[in-house]
């Protein structure tokens, strides 16, 4: 017999995207689950789904998770269900897009931080009580790797994010003690309705979106594993991360503002002058230089079957650098025939 069988997860946000895909991954393994969200007809899909696949036991508790004391809600119907949660996964995140200042709408902003950072704190607090007194259980906190990044455009969300990880950390120590642990999950962008539900328009950062498959089974991995903290995906997200502690905050933020710029207005940019393009060739290029040192380091750090594993990637990352250097040598050859048609242009009018 599987030796989860009979536990039980509690999953918000499990209606769609990385939530509803980590609900797949305990149902798998056994799991019992709740599943919170507010989509009531979705969640009772879902949940016939997995009780017929699987063979687990479902309960759905429709709830909007951004209003005051929805938390307590939450646990007085679970416990009253008697109900044991040994793993508690907070998913449910919401953003806003535009500027701060002047494009967002702060009813909506209030909503979530209420969502990503109230809510989940007070969940974490009411079933992390019970689970130290058990001394046994799992929380998987969603964060985000714009945790530890500026996010301009989605400021608000990207400071409830560093809240999250931080709120994370924090507790680790504090349970370092016990059979309790919390990981944090720390995806890049990922491919779900979570842009447009933001109200963004196509933004440049859906050019490389991560499958909410893999982002799910590692995050699923880590929490298992009892890890503190997990990148999901490859050596390029990890490489962000090393950028995110080695790099100026202003490049940063100017890094990340290329992400969320709309693609027709870098597109119009392109057309009027090369700054966009110059800016994004020098991204790929600096995340290349940074994954080949992160690369370097844990090589050097590694037994002989890692080191194998590391020469394949380190493979791979060449092959990606070679080809961003020839899109360069490309985009400055173009941005110099502009150049030389300007000035002709100029001298003929004159």
């Amino acid at each position: 017999m599987n030796a989860e069988a009979g536990k039980t997860a509690l999953i918000t946000g499990a209606s769609n995207g990385i939530g509803q895909e980590l609900a797949k991954l305990f149902a798998k393994d056994g799991y019992n689950l709740v599943l919170i969200g507010r989509n009531d007809d979705k969640l009772q899909q879902l949940a016939e789904g997995f009780e017929q696949d699987y063979g687990v036991q479902t309960t759905v508790i429709a709830k909007d998770l951004s209003r005051e004391n929805v938390a307590e809600e939450v646990y007085n119907e679970v416990t009253g269900r008697g109900l044991t949660i040994n793993v508690l996964v907070n998913d449910a995140a919401v953003s806003t897009y535009g500027k701060f200042a002047t494009d967002t709408d702060w009813e909506r902003e209030k909503a979530l931080i209420h969502l990503n950072v109230l809510t989940l704190t007070h969940m974490t607090k009411l079933f992390l009580k019970d689970m130290v007194a058990r001394n046994e259980g799992k929380i998987l906190q969603l964060a985000s790797l714009v945790a530890i990044t500026p996010f301009p455009l989605m400021a608000v969300y990207a400071a409830t994010k560093a809240y999250v990880y931080n709120f994370t950390q924090s507790l680790n120590n504090e349970l370092k003690d016990t059979n309790v642990t919390v990981t944090a999950l720390l995806p890049n962008a990922t491919d779900t309705n979570f842009f447009r539900e933001a109200g963004a328009p196509q933004l440049n950062v859906e050019d490389q979106l991560d499958d909410p498959a893999v982002v799910a089974k590692d995050g699923y991995d880590a929490l298992m594993s009892g890890k503190l903290k997990v990148i999901p995906g490859g050596a390029m997200n990890k490489a962000y991360e090393v950028m995110a502690y080695t790099m100026p905050q202003e490049t940063l933020a100017g890094m990340m503002r290329h992400y969320n710029t709309p693609k027709e207005e870098s597109e119009r940019e392109k057309e009027s002058n090369t700054t966009t393009s110059a800016w994004a060739l020098g991204l790929g290029i600096a995340a290349a230089v940074v994954a080949g040192v992160a690369l370097v380091t844990a090589y050097n750090n590694a037994d002989a079957l890692t080191r194998a594993r590391y020469r394949y990637k380190a493979t791979k990352l060449k092959y990606k650098a070679n080809s961003v250097l020839d899109d360069a040598k490309e985009a400055l050859a173009d941005s110099w025939d502009k150049v030389k048609h300007n000035v002709q242009n100029a001298t003929t009018t004159a």
